[in-house]
Protein backbone atom coordinates (compact mmCIF):
# COMPACT_ATOMS: atom_id res chain seq x y z
CA UNK A 1 0.00 0.00 0.00
CA UNK A 2 2.66 1.93 0.71
CA UNK A 3 4.57 0.82 -2.05
CA UNK A 4 1.70 2.58 -4.18
CA UNK A 5 1.29 5.88 -2.46
CA UNK A 6 4.99 6.58 -3.46
CA UNK A 7 3.98 5.85 -7.07
CA UNK A 8 1.35 7.86 -6.71
CA UNK A 9 3.20 10.66 -5.49
CA UNK A 10 6.05 10.06 -7.59
CA UNK A 11 3.98 10.42 -10.87
CA UNK A 12 2.17 13.45 -10.03
CA UNK A 13 5.12 15.50 -8.90
CA UNK A 14 6.40 14.76 -12.69
CA UNK A 15 3.53 15.01 -14.48
CA UNK A 16 3.78 18.90 -14.63
CA UNK A 17 6.96 18.14 -16.73
CA UNK A 18 5.94 15.63 -18.27
CA UNK A 19 3.20 17.74 -19.27
CA UNK A 20 5.56 20.66 -20.20
CA UNK A 21 8.07 18.03 -22.30
CA UNK A 22 4.90 17.15 -24.42
CA UNK A 23 4.13 21.07 -24.98
CA UNK A 24 7.87 21.34 -25.80
CA UNK A 25 7.91 18.20 -28.79
CA UNK A 26 4.74 19.56 -30.18
CA UNK A 27 6.01 23.27 -30.38
CA UNK A 28 9.33 21.76 -31.95
CA UNK A 29 7.25 19.69 -34.58
CA UNK A 30 5.07 22.83 -35.31
CA UNK A 31 7.77 24.82 -35.53
CA UNK A 32 9.86 22.48 -37.85
CA UNK A 33 6.65 22.09 -40.48
CA UNK A 34 5.98 26.53 -39.99
CA UNK A 35 9.95 26.74 -41.22
CA UNK A 36 10.26 24.34 -43.73
CA UNK A 37 11.79 26.58 -46.59
CA UNK A 38 11.84 26.02 -50.61
CA UNK A 39 14.68 24.64 -51.89
CA UNK A 40 17.46 27.72 -52.23
CA UNK A 41 17.47 29.48 -55.39
CA UNK A 42 20.72 29.37 -55.64
CA UNK A 43 20.46 25.63 -55.34
CA UNK A 44 17.99 25.09 -57.71
CA UNK A 45 19.59 27.13 -60.91
CA UNK A 46 22.79 25.24 -60.07
CA UNK A 47 21.08 21.84 -60.38
CA UNK A 48 19.51 22.94 -63.52
CA UNK A 49 22.83 22.97 -64.85
CA UNK A 50 22.75 18.96 -65.20
CA UNK A 51 19.76 19.13 -67.70
CA UNK A 52 21.47 21.92 -70.55
CA UNK A 53 21.21 20.78 -73.60
CA UNK A 54 24.69 22.02 -74.69
CA UNK A 55 26.54 19.73 -72.49
CA UNK A 56 24.78 16.58 -73.72
CA UNK A 57 24.89 17.60 -77.29
CA UNK A 58 28.03 16.11 -78.93
CA UNK A 59 27.39 17.64 -81.76
CA UNK A 60 28.88 21.01 -80.12
CA UNK A 61 31.77 19.41 -78.98
CA UNK A 62 35.02 20.82 -79.84
CA UNK A 63 37.53 17.50 -80.38
CA UNK A 64 40.67 19.89 -80.61
CA UNK A 65 39.58 21.12 -77.07
CA UNK A 66 42.12 20.93 -74.68
CA UNK A 67 39.32 21.16 -72.50
CA UNK A 68 38.79 17.92 -71.26
CA UNK A 69 38.61 17.81 -67.56
CA UNK A 70 40.89 15.47 -65.98
CA UNK A 71 38.85 12.75 -63.57
CA UNK A 72 39.06 13.22 -60.14
CA UNK A 73 38.60 10.75 -57.43
CA UNK A 74 37.14 11.61 -54.10
CA UNK A 75 40.31 10.97 -51.98
CA UNK A 76 42.10 13.51 -54.73
CA UNK A 77 39.59 15.92 -54.01
CA UNK A 78 41.70 18.89 -51.81
CA UNK A 79 39.94 20.47 -48.12
CA UNK A 80 41.28 23.45 -46.90
CA UNK A 81 41.16 25.13 -43.19
CA UNK A 82 38.88 28.45 -42.45
CA UNK A 83 42.22 30.20 -41.79
CA UNK A 84 42.83 29.06 -45.80
CA UNK A 85 40.19 30.57 -46.58
CA UNK A 86 39.72 33.50 -45.05
CA UNK A 87 43.78 34.62 -46.34
CA UNK A 88 42.73 33.84 -49.95
CA UNK A 89 39.76 36.12 -49.43
CA UNK A 90 41.58 38.57 -47.88
CA UNK A 91 44.11 39.16 -50.51
CA UNK A 92 40.75 38.83 -53.24
CA UNK A 93 39.10 42.10 -51.21
CA UNK A 94 42.61 43.35 -51.48
CA UNK A 95 42.84 43.24 -55.26
CA UNK A 96 39.19 44.65 -55.84
CA UNK A 97 36.56 47.61 -54.93
CA UNK A 98 34.19 44.76 -53.87
CA UNK A 99 34.23 44.03 -49.94
CA UNK A 100 34.88 40.39 -49.79
CA UNK A 101 34.94 38.86 -46.07
CA UNK A 102 35.07 35.39 -44.54
CA UNK A 103 32.28 34.16 -42.55
CA UNK A 104 30.26 30.68 -41.68
CA UNK A 105 27.56 32.42 -43.94
CA UNK A 106 30.26 32.33 -47.00
CA UNK A 107 31.64 28.80 -46.31
CA UNK A 108 28.26 27.21 -46.53
CA UNK A 109 28.49 28.32 -50.17
CA UNK A 110 32.31 27.12 -50.66
CA UNK A 111 31.31 24.01 -49.60
CA UNK A 112 28.13 23.87 -51.78
CA UNK A 113 30.40 24.99 -55.26
CA UNK A 114 33.83 23.31 -54.18
CA UNK A 115 32.38 19.88 -53.00
CA UNK A 116 28.47 19.33 -52.95
CA UNK A 117 27.87 20.38 -56.25
CA UNK A 118 31.73 20.50 -57.83
CA UNK A 119 30.53 18.66 -61.10
CA UNK A 120 28.03 21.29 -61.56
CA UNK A 121 30.77 24.20 -61.14
CA UNK A 122 32.61 22.77 -63.50
CA UNK A 123 29.96 22.99 -66.08
CA UNK A 124 29.44 26.77 -64.70
CA UNK A 125 33.76 27.13 -65.57
CA UNK A 126 33.19 25.68 -69.04
CA UNK A 127 30.00 28.33 -69.68
CA UNK A 128 32.43 30.94 -68.18
CA UNK A 129 34.61 31.02 -71.36
CA UNK A 130 31.68 31.70 -73.37
CA UNK A 131 30.12 34.69 -71.26
CA UNK A 132 32.82 36.32 -69.06
CA UNK A 133 34.90 37.87 -71.86
CA UNK A 134 31.82 39.42 -72.75
CA UNK A 135 30.53 40.07 -69.69
CA UNK A 136 33.81 41.99 -68.75
CA UNK A 137 33.95 43.69 -71.94
CA UNK A 138 30.61 45.52 -71.43
CA UNK A 139 31.68 45.82 -66.97
CA UNK A 140 34.51 47.77 -68.28
CA UNK A 141 32.77 50.19 -70.48
CA UNK A 142 31.14 51.25 -67.68
CA UNK A 143 33.91 51.13 -65.43
CA UNK A 144 32.54 48.58 -62.73
CA UNK A 145 34.24 46.03 -61.02
CA UNK A 146 34.73 42.74 -62.91
CA UNK A 147 34.37 40.72 -60.23
CA UNK A 148 30.52 41.68 -61.15
CA UNK A 149 30.58 38.89 -63.76
CA UNK A 150 30.50 36.74 -61.09
CA UNK A 151 27.22 37.63 -60.32
CA UNK A 152 25.10 36.31 -63.05
CA UNK A 153 26.52 32.58 -61.59
CA UNK A 154 24.64 33.24 -58.21
CA UNK A 155 21.61 34.27 -60.59
CA UNK A 156 21.40 31.99 -63.49
CA UNK A 157 24.44 29.30 -63.19
CA UNK A 158 25.23 31.21 -66.50
CA UNK A 159 21.81 29.08 -67.98
CA UNK A 160 20.80 31.63 -71.15
CA UNK A 161 17.52 30.39 -70.78
CA UNK A 162 16.90 30.48 -67.08
CA UNK A 163 13.41 30.86 -65.55
CA UNK A 164 12.70 31.55 -61.92
CA UNK A 165 9.05 30.64 -60.15
CA UNK A 166 9.15 34.58 -59.54
CA UNK A 167 9.52 34.86 -63.45
CA UNK A 168 12.69 36.63 -63.59
CA UNK A 169 14.54 34.91 -67.12
CA UNK A 170 17.93 34.97 -68.91
CA UNK A 171 21.43 35.01 -67.39
CA UNK A 172 20.94 38.53 -65.43
CA UNK A 173 17.43 37.54 -64.15
CA UNK A 174 15.14 40.58 -65.03
CA UNK A 175 11.94 40.70 -64.04
CA UNK A 176 9.47 42.16 -66.97
CA UNK A 177 8.97 45.55 -65.15
CA UNK A 178 12.58 46.16 -64.35
CA UNK A 179 13.28 44.65 -68.31
CA UNK A 180 11.23 47.23 -69.51
CA UNK A 181 12.98 50.56 -67.57
CA UNK A 182 15.94 49.44 -68.94
CA UNK A 183 14.99 48.13 -72.24
CA UNK A 184 14.48 44.86 -72.88
CA UNK A 185 11.48 44.26 -75.17
CA UNK A 186 9.33 41.51 -74.85
CA UNK A 187 6.72 39.73 -77.30
CA UNK A 188 5.59 36.66 -79.19
CA UNK A 189 8.99 35.98 -80.73
CA UNK A 190 11.52 37.79 -78.83
CA UNK A 191 12.59 38.05 -75.11
CA UNK A 192 15.52 40.57 -74.40
CA UNK A 193 15.75 39.81 -71.52
CA UNK A 194 17.26 36.25 -72.90
CA UNK A 195 19.46 38.05 -75.06
CA UNK A 196 23.12 37.97 -73.58
CA UNK A 197 24.19 41.29 -74.85
CA UNK A 198 21.44 43.30 -74.35
CA UNK A 199 20.62 41.90 -70.77
CA UNK A 200 24.19 42.48 -69.90
CA UNK A 201 24.00 45.79 -70.81
CA UNK A 202 20.85 46.63 -68.72
CA UNK A 203 22.16 44.41 -65.70
CA UNK A 204 25.34 47.34 -65.77
CA UNK A 205 23.25 49.88 -66.36
CA UNK A 206 20.87 48.71 -63.69
CA UNK A 207 23.80 47.67 -60.95
CA UNK A 208 25.20 51.37 -61.75
CA UNK A 209 22.25 53.15 -60.87
CA UNK A 210 22.09 50.59 -57.48
CA UNK A 211 25.38 52.06 -56.55
CA UNK A 212 25.02 55.16 -57.24
CA UNK A 213 22.32 55.06 -54.63
CA UNK A 214 24.01 53.15 -51.84
CA UNK A 215 27.87 53.74 -53.08
CA UNK A 216 28.65 50.26 -51.91
CA UNK A 217 28.31 47.52 -53.87
CA UNK A 218 26.92 44.96 -51.29
CA UNK A 219 24.38 47.01 -50.76
CA UNK A 220 23.72 46.93 -54.45
CA UNK A 221 24.01 43.84 -55.03
CA UNK A 222 20.96 43.05 -52.22
CA UNK A 223 18.88 45.38 -53.91
CA UNK A 224 19.85 43.83 -57.43
CA UNK A 225 18.38 40.71 -55.65
CA UNK A 226 15.13 42.03 -53.90
CA UNK A 227 14.71 45.98 -54.74
CA UNK A 228 15.70 48.58 -53.43
CA UNK A 229 12.57 48.96 -51.67
CA UNK A 230 13.29 46.12 -49.02
CA UNK A 231 17.28 47.72 -48.59
CA UNK A 232 15.60 50.92 -47.73
CA UNK A 233 13.18 48.92 -45.53
CA UNK A 234 16.12 46.80 -43.90
CA UNK A 235 18.76 50.01 -43.11
CA UNK A 236 16.13 51.57 -41.56
CA UNK A 237 14.83 48.90 -39.05
CA UNK A 238 18.87 48.37 -38.24
CA UNK A 239 19.10 52.04 -37.55
CA UNK A 240 20.42 53.73 -40.49
CA UNK A 241 23.80 51.44 -40.86
CA UNK A 242 24.80 51.10 -44.71
CA UNK A 243 26.44 47.89 -44.51
CA UNK A 244 25.03 44.49 -45.82
CA UNK A 245 26.09 42.13 -42.87
CA UNK A 246 24.36 44.60 -40.05
CA UNK A 247 21.22 45.12 -42.45
CA UNK A 248 21.25 41.06 -43.66
CA UNK A 249 18.65 39.69 -40.63
CA UNK A 250 16.42 42.43 -42.01
CA UNK A 251 16.11 41.17 -45.40
CA UNK A 252 14.15 38.82 -47.01
CA UNK A 253 15.74 35.34 -46.54
CA UNK A 254 16.58 34.68 -50.20
CA UNK A 255 18.85 38.13 -50.28
CA UNK A 256 20.61 37.46 -46.52
CA UNK A 257 22.60 34.47 -48.17
CA UNK A 258 22.80 36.61 -51.70
CA UNK A 259 26.04 38.16 -50.78
CA UNK A 260 27.41 35.28 -49.16
CA UNK A 261 26.67 33.39 -52.76
CA UNK A 262 28.38 35.92 -54.52
CA UNK A 263 31.52 36.22 -52.18
CA UNK A 264 32.13 31.92 -52.52
CA UNK A 265 31.25 32.15 -56.10
CA UNK A 266 34.12 34.26 -56.66
CA UNK A 267 36.05 32.54 -54.61
CA UNK A 268 35.51 28.94 -55.75
CA UNK A 269 35.86 30.03 -59.56
CA UNK A 270 39.31 31.98 -59.00
CA UNK A 271 40.93 29.32 -56.90
CA UNK A 272 39.26 26.39 -59.00
CA UNK A 273 42.67 24.69 -59.69
CA UNK A 274 43.28 24.39 -55.92
CA UNK A 275 40.28 22.52 -55.52
CA UNK A 276 40.47 20.62 -59.04
CA UNK A 277 37.77 22.13 -60.28
CA UNK A 278 38.54 21.78 -63.88
CA UNK A 279 36.08 23.24 -67.00
CA UNK A 280 33.68 21.33 -69.05
CA UNK A 281 33.95 22.53 -72.18
CA UNK A 282 30.13 23.55 -73.51
CA UNK A 283 31.95 23.20 -77.09
CA UNK A 284 31.59 27.07 -78.05
CA UNK A 285 33.89 29.25 -76.98
CA UNK A 286 34.31 33.44 -76.89
CA UNK A 287 36.59 33.73 -79.51
CA UNK A 288 34.58 31.41 -82.15
CA UNK A 289 31.35 34.07 -82.20
CA UNK A 290 31.14 36.45 -84.22
CA UNK A 291 27.83 38.51 -85.08
CA UNK A 292 25.65 39.47 -88.25
CA UNK A 293 22.86 42.14 -88.57
CA UNK A 294 19.27 40.32 -89.53
CA UNK A 295 17.09 43.46 -91.78
CA UNK A 296 14.79 40.91 -93.11
CA UNK A 297 11.97 37.86 -91.45
CA UNK A 298 14.28 35.08 -91.43
CA UNK A 299 14.08 31.60 -89.36
CA UNK A 300 16.33 29.08 -87.69
CA UNK A 301 15.23 26.86 -90.34
CA UNK A 302 16.26 28.62 -93.09
CA UNK A 303 19.69 29.47 -91.73
CA UNK A 304 19.68 25.89 -90.68
CA UNK A 305 18.95 23.73 -93.77
CA UNK A 306 20.98 26.52 -96.56
CA UNK A 307 23.85 27.15 -94.51
CA UNK A 308 24.14 23.43 -92.76
CA UNK A 309 24.34 24.90 -89.31
CA UNK A 310 23.09 23.00 -86.61
CA UNK A 311 19.64 24.26 -84.69
CA UNK A 312 20.46 23.55 -81.86
CA UNK A 313 23.41 25.77 -81.44
CA UNK A 314 21.30 28.75 -83.44
CA UNK A 315 18.95 28.13 -80.70
CA UNK A 316 21.59 28.03 -77.84
CA UNK A 317 23.41 31.57 -79.18
CA UNK A 318 20.34 33.40 -79.74
CA UNK A 319 17.50 32.24 -77.18
CA UNK A 320 16.33 35.59 -77.23
CA UNK A 321 14.13 34.09 -80.53
CA UNK A 322 11.64 32.07 -78.81
CA UNK A 323 10.59 30.47 -81.34
CA UNK A 324 12.95 30.65 -83.82
CA UNK A 325 11.96 33.60 -85.85
CA UNK A 326 13.92 36.57 -86.45
CA UNK A 327 11.11 39.23 -86.88
CA UNK A 328 13.47 41.52 -88.43
CA UNK A 329 12.79 44.83 -90.41
CA UNK A 330 14.79 47.23 -92.65
CA UNK A 331 13.30 49.66 -89.06
CA UNK A 332 13.76 47.01 -86.47
CA UNK A 333 16.93 44.89 -87.60
CA UNK A 334 18.39 42.43 -85.32
CA UNK A 335 21.51 40.80 -83.78
CA UNK A 336 22.32 37.31 -84.80
CA UNK A 337 25.31 35.17 -83.24
CA UNK A 338 27.00 32.72 -85.26
CA UNK A 339 30.07 30.70 -85.20
CA UNK A 340 32.84 32.90 -87.18
CA UNK A 341 33.59 30.02 -89.81
CA UNK A 342 29.45 30.29 -90.93
CA UNK A 343 29.67 34.44 -90.60
CA UNK A 344 31.32 34.91 -94.47
CA UNK A 345 28.43 32.07 -95.43
CA UNK A 346 25.72 34.56 -94.21
CA UNK A 347 27.06 37.52 -95.85
CA UNK A 348 27.63 35.81 -99.12
CA UNK A 349 24.09 34.30 -99.61
CA UNK A 350 22.10 37.10 -97.43
CA UNK A 351 19.36 37.74 -100.17
CA UNK A 352 19.00 34.09 -101.18
CA UNK A 353 18.33 32.97 -97.44
CA UNK A 354 15.53 35.85 -97.25
CA UNK A 355 13.65 34.41 -100.01
CA UNK A 356 14.89 30.79 -98.88
CA UNK A 357 11.17 28.29 -98.75
CA UNK A 358 12.03 25.73 -95.92
CA UNK A 359 11.06 22.09 -96.14
CA UNK A 360 8.21 22.98 -94.00
CA UNK A 361 6.70 25.24 -96.91
CA UNK A 362 7.25 28.93 -94.02
CA UNK A 363 7.08 32.03 -96.59
CA UNK A 364 8.26 35.36 -96.78
CA UNK A 365 4.79 37.20 -96.51
CA UNK A 366 3.96 35.17 -93.11
CA UNK A 367 7.02 36.23 -91.71
CA UNK A 368 6.61 39.83 -92.43
CA UNK A 369 3.10 39.41 -90.66
CA UNK A 370 4.72 38.24 -88.11
CA UNK A 371 7.24 40.43 -87.80
CA UNK A 372 5.01 43.93 -87.75
CA UNK A 373 3.11 42.25 -85.35
CA UNK A 374 5.96 41.63 -82.79
CA UNK A 375 6.01 45.28 -81.22
CA UNK A 376 2.53 45.23 -78.94
CA UNK A 377 2.20 46.81 -75.15
CA UNK A 378 2.25 43.80 -72.61
CA UNK A 379 1.97 44.03 -68.33
CA UNK A 380 2.10 41.49 -65.76
CA UNK A 381 -0.73 39.65 -64.13
CA UNK A 382 -0.94 37.67 -61.44
CA UNK A 383 -2.96 34.06 -61.57
CA UNK A 384 -6.36 34.10 -59.71
CA UNK A 385 -7.39 30.72 -57.74
CA UNK A 386 -9.52 28.99 -60.75
CA UNK A 387 -8.38 30.79 -63.14
CA UNK A 388 -6.93 28.71 -66.52
CA UNK A 389 -4.41 29.46 -69.35
CA UNK A 390 -7.80 29.59 -71.71
CA UNK A 391 -9.51 31.67 -69.11
CA UNK A 392 -7.03 34.10 -68.74
CA UNK A 393 -6.05 34.13 -73.09
CA UNK A 394 -9.82 34.97 -73.23
CA UNK A 395 -10.15 37.56 -70.82
CA UNK A 396 -7.14 39.29 -72.74
CA UNK A 397 -8.15 38.70 -76.19
CA UNK A 398 -5.59 36.41 -76.76
CA UNK A 399 -5.04 32.95 -77.68
CA UNK A 400 -3.46 30.25 -76.07
CA UNK A 401 -1.13 29.57 -78.33
CA UNK A 402 -0.18 33.14 -77.66
CA UNK A 403 -0.53 33.33 -74.07
CA UNK A 404 2.17 30.53 -73.95
CA UNK A 405 4.61 31.89 -76.80
CA UNK A 406 4.66 34.83 -74.65
CA UNK A 407 5.79 33.47 -71.55
CA UNK A 408 7.96 31.03 -72.34
CA UNK A 409 5.38 27.70 -71.13
CA UNK A 410 5.97 24.48 -71.97
CA UNK A 411 2.46 23.19 -70.26
CA UNK A 412 -1.38 23.78 -70.09
CA UNK A 413 -1.69 24.86 -66.56
CA UNK A 414 -0.86 27.43 -64.21
CA UNK A 415 -0.94 28.01 -60.72
CA UNK A 416 -2.42 30.62 -58.76
CA UNK A 417 -0.08 33.80 -57.94
CA UNK A 418 1.93 32.97 -61.04
CA UNK A 419 3.20 35.36 -62.93
CA UNK A 420 2.33 35.83 -66.69
CA UNK A 421 2.81 38.02 -69.47
CA UNK A 422 -0.26 39.12 -70.97
CA UNK A 423 -0.86 41.64 -74.06
CA UNK A 424 -2.72 44.87 -73.25
CA UNK A 425 -3.14 46.28 -76.91
CA UNK A 426 -3.24 45.46 -80.58
CA UNK A 427 0.08 45.49 -82.63
CA UNK A 428 2.05 49.30 -82.56
CA UNK A 429 2.82 48.70 -86.20
CA UNK A 430 0.09 48.07 -89.02
CA UNK A 431 1.35 46.31 -91.76
CA UNK A 432 1.42 47.77 -95.16
CA UNK A 433 -1.71 47.33 -97.41
CA UNK A 434 0.62 45.28 -99.74
CA UNK A 435 1.34 43.21 -97.05
CA UNK A 436 -2.13 42.72 -95.92
CA UNK A 437 -3.06 41.66 -99.60
CA UNK A 438 -0.53 39.17 -99.60
CA UNK A 439 -1.48 37.59 -96.23
CA UNK A 440 -5.16 37.52 -97.36
CA UNK A 441 -4.71 36.03 -100.61
CA UNK A 442 -3.52 32.63 -101.60
CA UNK A 443 0.47 32.68 -101.88
CA UNK A 444 -0.25 29.70 -105.18
CA UNK A 445 -1.00 31.69 -109.00
CA UNK A 446 -2.50 28.10 -109.20
CA UNK A 447 -5.11 28.28 -106.80
CA UNK A 448 -8.60 30.25 -107.57
CA UNK A 449 -9.85 32.69 -105.60
CA UNK A 450 -12.58 32.34 -103.33
CA UNK A 451 -16.16 32.66 -105.05
CA UNK A 452 -19.01 34.52 -102.58
CA UNK A 453 -20.50 31.40 -101.91
CA UNK A 454 -18.44 27.96 -100.77
CA UNK A 455 -19.37 25.37 -103.20
CA UNK A 456 -18.84 22.82 -101.06
CA UNK A 457 -21.47 23.59 -98.37
CA UNK A 458 -23.65 26.86 -100.14
CA UNK A 459 -22.42 28.86 -97.01
CA UNK A 460 -22.41 32.38 -97.76
CA UNK A 461 -19.25 34.79 -97.61
CA UNK A 462 -18.84 37.93 -95.32
CA UNK A 463 -15.33 39.91 -94.58
CA UNK A 464 -14.13 40.43 -91.29
CA UNK A 465 -12.06 43.39 -90.93
CA UNK A 466 -9.86 42.58 -87.61
CA UNK A 467 -10.12 44.96 -84.67
CA UNK A 468 -7.85 45.68 -81.89
CA UNK A 469 -7.59 42.89 -79.19
CA UNK A 470 -8.94 40.55 -81.62
CA UNK A 471 -7.73 37.33 -82.40
CA UNK A 472 -8.13 34.03 -84.69
CA UNK A 473 -9.86 32.15 -81.98
CA UNK A 474 -12.59 35.13 -80.98
CA UNK A 475 -12.90 35.63 -84.71
CA UNK A 476 -14.15 32.20 -85.08
CA UNK A 477 -16.09 31.73 -82.27
CA UNK A 478 -17.57 35.04 -83.56
CA UNK A 479 -18.39 33.49 -86.51
CA UNK A 480 -19.75 30.32 -85.48
CA UNK A 481 -16.38 28.34 -87.42
CA UNK A 482 -13.13 27.14 -86.21
CA UNK A 483 -9.66 28.53 -86.50
CA UNK A 484 -8.78 26.57 -89.04
CA UNK A 485 -11.81 27.41 -91.47
CA UNK A 486 -10.29 30.75 -91.06
CA UNK A 487 -6.77 29.79 -92.02
CA UNK A 488 -8.33 27.51 -94.66
CA UNK A 489 -10.76 29.92 -95.82
CA UNK A 490 -7.56 32.56 -95.79
CA UNK A 491 -4.67 30.34 -97.23
CA UNK A 492 -3.03 31.55 -94.02
CA UNK A 493 0.73 29.92 -92.98
CA UNK A 494 -0.13 30.50 -89.60
CA UNK A 495 -2.44 32.20 -86.54
CA UNK A 496 -1.12 35.75 -87.14
CA UNK A 497 -3.52 38.21 -88.00
CA UNK A 498 -3.03 42.02 -87.97
CA UNK A 499 -5.12 44.97 -86.67
CA UNK A 500 -6.95 45.94 -90.07
CA UNK A 501 -6.85 42.93 -91.84
CA UNK A 502 -9.73 41.76 -94.39
CA UNK A 503 -10.58 37.83 -93.79
CA UNK A 504 -12.84 35.78 -95.68
CA UNK A 505 -15.47 34.04 -93.54
CA UNK A 506 -18.19 31.63 -94.76
CA UNK A 507 -21.12 32.25 -92.33
CA UNK A 508 -22.64 28.62 -92.29
CA UNK A 509 -25.96 28.23 -94.09
CA UNK A 510 -28.91 27.11 -91.57
CA UNK A 511 -28.46 23.57 -93.55
CA UNK A 512 -24.70 23.29 -93.05
CA UNK A 513 -24.91 24.90 -89.29
CA UNK A 514 -26.48 21.93 -88.15
CA UNK A 515 -24.47 18.99 -86.67
CA UNK A 516 -24.87 15.60 -87.50
CA UNK A 517 -26.87 14.58 -84.65
CA UNK A 518 -29.33 17.56 -84.74
CA UNK A 519 -30.06 16.77 -88.83
CA UNK A 520 -30.56 13.28 -87.51
CA UNK A 521 -27.77 11.99 -89.51
CA UNK A 522 -25.90 10.73 -86.59
CA UNK A 523 -24.55 7.39 -87.86
CA UNK A 524 -23.78 9.31 -91.29
CA UNK A 525 -20.22 10.71 -91.31
CA UNK A 526 -19.50 11.29 -94.94
CA UNK A 527 -20.97 12.30 -98.25
CA UNK A 528 -19.98 12.82 -101.77
CA UNK A 529 -19.82 16.31 -102.93
CA UNK A 530 -18.82 17.72 -106.09
CA UNK A 531 -15.99 20.67 -106.22
CA UNK A 532 -16.08 23.68 -108.76
CA UNK A 533 -13.02 22.18 -110.73
CA UNK A 534 -15.18 19.03 -110.93
CA UNK A 535 -13.17 16.64 -108.82
CA UNK A 536 -15.01 14.23 -106.38
CA UNK A 537 -14.43 14.42 -103.09
CA UNK A 538 -15.87 12.62 -99.95
CA UNK A 539 -17.13 14.96 -97.48
CA UNK A 540 -16.22 13.91 -93.67
CA UNK A 541 -17.36 15.24 -90.52
CA UNK A 542 -14.89 14.26 -87.69
CA UNK A 543 -15.94 12.21 -85.10
CA UNK A 544 -14.99 12.44 -81.04
CA UNK A 545 -11.82 10.05 -81.10
CA UNK A 546 -10.66 10.01 -84.72
CA UNK A 547 -7.40 10.84 -85.86
CA UNK A 548 -6.19 11.70 -89.63
CA UNK A 549 -4.10 8.47 -89.21
CA UNK A 550 -7.63 6.23 -88.48
CA UNK A 551 -9.88 8.34 -91.03
CA UNK A 552 -6.97 7.49 -93.70
CA UNK A 553 -7.41 4.04 -93.22
CA UNK A 554 -10.96 3.96 -94.12
CA UNK A 555 -10.76 4.98 -97.75
CA UNK A 556 -7.91 3.05 -100.34
CA UNK A 557 -5.09 4.99 -101.36
CA UNK A 558 -5.74 7.82 -99.44
CA UNK A 559 -2.95 8.97 -96.60
CA UNK A 560 -2.28 11.34 -93.72
CA UNK A 561 -0.26 13.57 -96.00
CA UNK A 562 -3.17 13.81 -98.49
CA UNK A 563 -5.80 14.95 -96.00
CA UNK A 564 -3.26 17.57 -94.38
CA UNK A 565 -2.20 18.79 -98.17
CA UNK A 566 -6.25 18.66 -99.13
CA UNK A 567 -7.77 20.75 -95.97
CA UNK A 568 -4.60 22.88 -95.49
CA UNK A 569 -4.10 21.36 -91.89
CA UNK A 570 -0.73 22.26 -90.49
CA UNK A 571 -1.41 20.67 -86.98
CA UNK A 572 -3.66 17.35 -86.92
CA UNK A 573 -4.31 18.22 -83.11
CA UNK A 574 -6.38 20.80 -83.93
CA UNK A 575 -9.38 18.23 -85.00
CA UNK A 576 -12.28 19.30 -83.29
CA UNK A 577 -15.82 17.27 -83.49
CA UNK A 578 -18.18 18.36 -85.88
CA UNK A 579 -15.18 19.67 -88.23
CA UNK A 580 -15.52 18.98 -91.78
CA UNK A 581 -12.84 18.22 -93.87
CA UNK A 582 -12.19 17.24 -97.40
CA UNK A 583 -11.10 13.45 -98.60
CA UNK A 584 -10.09 12.30 -102.17
CA UNK A 585 -10.25 8.86 -102.48
CA UNK A 586 -8.47 6.52 -105.42
CA UNK A 587 -10.16 6.21 -108.36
Amino acid sequence: MVKNKLVLIFFFSFLPFLLFAQDTLRVDSTSKKKTLVEDDPVVSMLDSLAFLKVFENTSFLNPSSNHTPPSISDEDIPYFSDSVYRERITQMSEQSPFEYVYNTDVRKFIDLYAYKKRALTARILGLAQLYFPLFEEQLDKYNMPLELKYLAVIESALIPTANSRAGAKGLWQFMYGTGKVYGLKISSYVDDRFDPIKSTIAACEHLNDLYNIYGNWSLALAAYNSGAGNVNKAIRRAGGAKNFWVIQRYLPRETRSYVPAFIAASYVLTYAPEHRIYPVDPGLLFYEIDTVIVKNPLTFDQISEMLSIPKEELQFLNPAFKQGVIPATNENPYVLRLRKKYIGDFINNENALYAYKTKKGLSRDSLLAAAYSNSRDATEYKVKNGETLGSIAKKFHMSVPELKSLNNLKRNYVKPRQHLLVYTGPPKNKAPEHLLAASATPRDSSIKPLKTVNPETGDSLVYHVVKSGENLSKIAQDHNCTTDNIVKWNHLNNLTIIVGQKLRIFAPSEESAMTPESSGQSAKTSATIASSDGQKYIYYIIQTGDNLWGIAEKYEGVTVADIKKLNNISNAQRLKPGQKIKIMPAR
